[in-house]
């Protein structure tokens, strides 16, 4: 059982980044304000969140202008797709092993 809590990525540990990630996984790419109203959370958690995932290379931002207002976008670097791929396997793997 050990073993299997091992292959747990710690940057996913939060349900704030497990969101972030899941949401992305399946998008090819979202703004911060779309993020921020999809996990109901504030602009200085959000912030915080995908600076960590950001850290790590899980996820990528690029800032864009919309006539004169900026927008940041974000999308999942392949580092990332490959560890949360990693991660959901992990546990799926813990589930079936407990039942």
């Amino acid at each position: 059982m050990k073993n299997l809590i091992d292959k747990l990525d710690k940057a996913f540990e939060n349900r704030v980044r497990l969101g972030i990630m899941s949401a992305l996984m399946v998008n090819s790419y979202l703004d911060f304000n779309t993020l921020k109203e999809l996990l109901q959370v504030t602009d200085g958690n959000l912030a915080s969140h995908l600076k960590a995932l950001e850290q790590v290379e899980y996820i990528a931002m690029r800032k864009e202008f919309i006539g004169r207002k900026p927008n940041t976008k974000y999308n999942v670097t392949e580092k990332g797709k490959t560890a949360f791929s990693r991660h959901i396997a992990a546990l799926e793997e813990l589930i079936r092993g407990s039942s």
